[in-house]
């Protein structure tokens, strides 16, 4: 499942610093972000690794119960397995809050801000129709996603979105199904599977990078 962007939604784009009209009270017990999403809340590395902390597991413990895989252009990435016939988030509790809010996924955290990526950058939208609350306040974005170290966050969202791209590419250009479900497998084993040890996670992921690159440049001769 894919959430829809509209035309109209591109039309104003932000940067982190700027202040925007998305605050909703604290969602007041409105949990509409948290049903009916499907697959779409596609997680990254920085996602598991925070969950696998916060949660006190690996990512095999994660698959167990809260994670599953879905191809997204042609990748096979994890996103949170809803629950039931209304896609409940299996991170929302009695009380329809968010249990794990200290580590929510950088999809939940930017909700209902989307992402534009264009000329080796980002930009951020507002989904309009995403959010029921009325009225909004206007809140900084940079406040509203609520996680330290905001360039460096920034810097690693842009580095996995074109590593996901580049991988992308390759299956295409060499349409070889033996070499996409390879690219696959390394791919997950590489930033999710692997565990991470204890120094800074960005260190981590710049050096399993840097590999996954180099493989690409090796394909791609």
């Amino acid at each position: 499942m894919r959430r829809e962007v509209l035309a109209a939604d591109l039309e104003k784009l932000y940067s982190a610093n700027d202040m925007v009209k998305i605050g909703c009270g604290g969602c007041r017990g409105c949990c509409d972000c948290c049903t009916g999403m499907g697959e779409s809340i596609v997680l990254d590395p920085l996602d598991v690794w925070r969950l696998e902390k916060g949660l006190d597991t690996g990512f095999a413990g994660l698959m167990e119960r809260f994670v599953e895989l879905h191809p997204v252009d042609g990748i096979l990435l994890p996103n949170l397995r809803m629950e039931g016939e209304a896609e409940k988030c299996p991170f929302l509790n009695e009380e329809k809050r968010c249990a794990i809010h200290a580590f929510r996924p950088g999809l939940c955290r930017l909700f209902p801000l989307g992402r534009i990526y264009e000329n080796g950058s980002f930009r951020y939208f507002i989904q309009q129709q995403e959010c029921p609350v009325q009225p909004k306040t206007k809140v900084k974005i940079s406040k509203w996603l609520d996680i330290g170290q905001l360039a460096q966050y920034e810097t690693f969202v842009l580095q996995w979105h074109n590593l996901l791209e580049e991988t992308g590419a390759m299956a295409e250009a060499q349409k070889d199904e033996q070499l996409t479900r390879d690219l696959n497998v390394y791919l997950l084993e590489s930033f999710y599977q692997k565990p991470y040890d204890g120094r800074d996670f960005y260190v981590q992921f710049e050096e399993r990078l840097q590999y996954m690159r180099k493989l690409l440049k090796i394909l791609g001769r």
